[in-house]
């Protein structure tokens, strides 16, 4: 799915997220480590914190979506499943912490047939 179905007038949107993703804005905050008023009140939605970690939420799921058929796998993939070499973190712990760029470096090395 392109990334703009995620985003409504140039602006990430929690709701488009979390209903392309069949969850709730509540979950798709909790994901990315933000509370409830980030991803409900319009001046936190729109800000750089805010709109930064929904990006990399966006664009992980982007990169790993041909390898899950669906952005709903992928979602379910970057929630559960332990990253190798990460002390058993999952992406999502990796992206609460701010580590986003790390997810996808991983994703680009086992793309590249790296295993970590």
């Amino acid at each position: 799915m392109e990334i703009t179905a995620f985003a409504r007038n140039g602006v990430f949107s929690p709701k488009e997220i979390a209903s392309v993703l069949h969850t709730t804005t509540e979950e798709v905050a909790s994901t990315v480590g933000l509370g409830k008023d980030a991803v409900q009140r319009k001046d936190r939605v729109t800000s750089h914190k805010t709109q930064r970690r929904l990006r990399e939420m966006v664009e992980i799921i982007n990169k790993v979506t041909p390898r899950f058929g669906s952005e709903l796998m992928a979602y379910a993939w970057l929630r559960s499943t332990p990253l190798a070499g990460f002390s058993g973190w999952t992406a999502m712990q990796l992206i609460q912490d701010g580590k986003a760029d790390q997810v996808l470096q991983y994703v680009d090395a086992v793309d590249a047939g790296v295993h970590a």
